[in-house]
């Protein structure tokens, strides 16, 4: 660790970065709500073509899946390393050479999957990096239970926010992901990163260089809850955001305790989501149509690329 970044990692000793306080010292090897300790766990870092066409494009977004989660929902789409925890010890250093190695093979960006409880060591491998050539977009792709205050540190290093805003219920949020705070959380984190980001950008290709999208997972049988979701989102930010509206849930093994969300979500329940928010106003959208529901969309997490 360079002496530049030990102000951040200093946080780790006692560390707070995300919603749930833990307290934990983390340098010393202790691991909080998240089960991480102060070493990046990398499960695969490769070109994903299956995000937002403005974000995977035809060539790919270089996405790094790190291990751990500060929400570990009941029905996580990427349970292997929320909660399986696979993925390699790897450095801060070595996390920037896989930054540079994703950029030769031409990605669009570099997209952070659930990076919150690494802020320090990313902010240290994006500074590397980017000393050696790095020059495409930082993206933070997270389930958006995060603090404020802490995304501040990463004005200047961040380009694009990929945030989910899940729930609004606070029961909702309670039963699937323990954290009946969540709504509060992620709306404040939302703004945050729209101040940051300003208004969006794209390049030649059509690519989003700069800007916030929030995605939106619709669960079966709470339609109530999303409607409420996409109001919000479309009252408060307009056409400063893009809004996401996804159908692709996939009921897991392990949601078999669950069985009111054991089931894929219907296509009159997606359609009549989709049309409330075009009846609202929603312009910036993406939407997802035909076969989603498959596990097809989540990758293996072989450690290929760490």
């Amino acid at each position: 660790m360079n002496s530049k970044f030990s102000k951040y990692y200093n946080l780790l000793s006692n560390c707070t970065l995300c919603p749930r306080n833990c307290h934990v010292d983390r340098l010393s090897g202790q691991k909080g709500y998240c089960r991480e300790s102060a070493e990046p766990a990398v499960a695969r870092a490769a070109l994903h073509m299956w995000e937002e066409p403005c974000i995977s494009g035809t060539k790919g977004s270089g996405t790094v899946f790190f291990s751990g989660c500060s929400l570990r929902c009941v029905y996580c789409q990427n349970h292997n390393i929320s909660e399986e925890l696979s993925g390699k010890i790897i450095t801060a250093e070595r996390l920037a050479e896989i930054f540079m190695e994703l950029q030769e093979k031409k990605a669009n960006n570099i997209n952070l999957v659930t990076p919150g409880h690494y802020i320090p060591q990313i902010i240290e491998a994006v500074s590397i990096s980017r000393n050696k050539g790095l020059n495409i977009p930082i993206v933070y792709n997270t389930g958006g239970y995060e603090k404020a205050e802490t995304l501040k540190m990463l004005n200047g290093i961040v380009d694009i926010y990929l945030p989910d805003l899940k729930y609004m219920n606070e029961n909702i949020a309670k039963k699937y992901s323990n954290c009946s705070d969540y709504f509060s959380y992620a709306s404040a984190a939302i703004a945050e990163m729209t101040a940051q980001t300003g208004k969006f950008e794209f390049n030649a290709d059509g690519i989003m260089t700069k800007g916030v999208i929030v995605r939106h997972m619709m669960l079966p049988g709470f339609l109530d809850d999303s409607k409420n979701i996409i109001k919000y989102l479309h009252d408060t930010f307009g056409n400063k955001i893009y809004i996401s509206i996804m159908n692709q849930y996939t009921p897991l093994e392990h949601v078999a305790k669950y069985p009111e969300i054991n089931r894929r979500v219907s296509q009159d329940e997606y359609d009549r989501l989709i049309d409330y928010a075009l009846n609202i106003g929603v312009e910036n959208g993406f939407i997802q149509e035909g076969e989603t529901q498959s596990e097809s969309f989540i990758p293996e997490f072989n450690g290929e690329g760490v």
